[in-house]
């Protein structure tokens, strides 16, 4: 049993939680502290990281289910646990099932709005994983979806939609798209080979990769409009300098002639952008409120 979980946790990239946990754990803070005037309380931060467990875990799990023959055809992507046998879609599904059980849950202990906007953040997180079927715009509608979880963790301490909630949702929209763009550029090929729908087997990966620096430009214009409407100090705008000279590494480490780097381009780079920003936001906040 330990085995198996062992597989499906290295299957669907348990360790990429990082990318949208901190972010949600950063709606949380500011919703909490911009309407409520203190800080999410302990119980409210456990069950968001449930929530998100239950959410990223089942959707992750749904994609390799849906996408397993592709996965099989493609050589990077072929060793992964299901085409390679490792596991079975039975005990992948129970997974899933069990994953969805945990974010309604989770999800049930939180705002009443959160309750009422879950079969929303339920369809995107099961729509994404066809997109590429027929839609270049693929890497938006990810975007789309991992920008629920600012706006998820915004909305379950405070109840509400605010214009900074959703310029927060806004703005991790366009640097999710952004570096699944970057990310797509490995798979140009193979893709446009396979009929499949992406932005650089579409319109080439100079094309993808320009598209992504605008796109974090965006992301670096919707952090700093944060920090205007929130009223933020300068440990903020520590974290804010710091994160964007991970956006411009980022897009220094990849060229279309070089993505040999990509991978650190992708998942060490803004792994560590969600951690500073969160970290920054969180240092920020506990100043005002304490010292």
């Amino acid at each position: 049993m330990f085995t198996k979980l062992k597989i499906f946790l290295e299957m669907i990239k348990f360790e990429h939680s990082v990318f949208a946990l901190p972010f949600a754990f950063m709606g949380a803070i500011l919703g909490s502290v911009v309407l409520n005037g203190h800080l999410p309380s302990w119980a409210q931060i456990g069950w968001i990281t449930l929530a998100m467990v239950g959410a990223r875990t089942a959707a992750m799990a749904l994609n390799r289910v849906i996408d397993k023959a592709i996965d099989k055809k493609n050589p990077r992507t072929e060793n992964r646990a299901i085409p390679a046998g490792l596991i079975s879609i039975p005990q992948v599904i129970i997974y899933i099932i069990i994953s969805f059980a945990l974010l309604f849950w989770a999800t049930s202990k939180l705002s009443t709005l959160s309750m009422k906007l879950l079969p929303i953040a339920v369809f995107f997180l099961v729509f994404y994983s066809y997109t590429k079927r027929f839609t270049w715009t693929c890497h938006f509608v990810l975007g789309l979806t991992l920008g629920l979880a600012p706006l998820g963790g915004w909305i379950a301490v405070t109840g509400q939609f605010t214009w900074a909630s959703i310029i927060f949702y806004l703005t991790v929209v366009c640097w999710s798209a952004g570096f699944d763009l970057i990310y797509a550029c490995q798979d140009a090929e193979f893709d446009r080979n396979e009929g499949l729908h992406s932005l650089p087997s579409r319109f080439g990966i100079k094309a993808a990769l320009n598209t992504a620096r605008v796109l974090h430009v965006l992301t670096a214009v919707g952090l700093v409009t944060l920090f205007f409407i929130t009223h933020l100090s300068w440990f903020y705008l520590v974290g804010l300098v710091i994160a964007y000279f991970i956006l411009y590494k980022e897009h220094r480490l990849v060229s279309p002639q070089d993505l040999s780097k990509l991978n650190t381009a992708f998942f060490t780079m803004n792994g560590v952008l969600s951690l500073v920003m969160f970290v920054f936001t969180l240092l920020d906040v506990l100043v005002r409120q304490y010292l």
